[in-house]
């Protein structure tokens, strides 16, 4: 038997199809869904033994600037991805993205993965061009991600 679009099954539960929002503040929640779209969030709240992951759309430069503010995880690693929407063209990031790791600021117009290791600031990032949408990912490798940290 195959089981369609999460409809039984014995392993179901690890199939996500619909968004579950992370923790966020109103007022922040307010201000990202008028420049993004989250596709799917998924952690160990939801899927007991997961890590955490991101995905989101980007289709707007939004009103704050920056968007996302300097913090640290200590003991955990965070993989960050921000790619074109461009089959034509996968490279070209169709914006603007700046991300910072230490301070040291670096300008993305191209598709981009970023290895941020445990205990290295990073942020502030500021979306400053957004042409087309261009797709946004984080991945940390424990079961939550702390929401204070990124959306004060």
């Amino acid at each position: 038997m195959v089981y369609e679009n999460n409809n039984g099954g014995k392993y179901a539960q690890y199939f996500l199809q619909t968004l579950h929002n992370p923790p966020m503040d109103a007022e922040f929640k307010k201000i990202y869904e008028k420049f993004a779209h989250r596709i799917l969030w998924i952690d160990g709240g939801l899927v007991p033994g997961a890590f955490q992951m991101n995905t989101a759309w980007y289709c707007k430069v939004p009103e704050r600037d920056p968007i996302f503010t300097e913090h640290v995880h200590a003991d955990t690693s965070e993989l960050i991805g921000f790619f074109s929407s461009d089959e034509s063209d996968p490279y070209d990031l169709g914006g603007k993205i700046e991300f910072s790791i230490e301070g040291e600021p670096h300008l993305l117009t191209r598709s981009t993965m970023i290895y941020v290791p445990a205990g290295l600031k990073h942020n502030p990032m500021r979306i400053l061009e957004v042409n087309r949408p261009i797709f946004h990912f984080s991945v940390v490798m424990q079961d939550h991600y702390d929401g204070e940290a990124v959306y004060k």
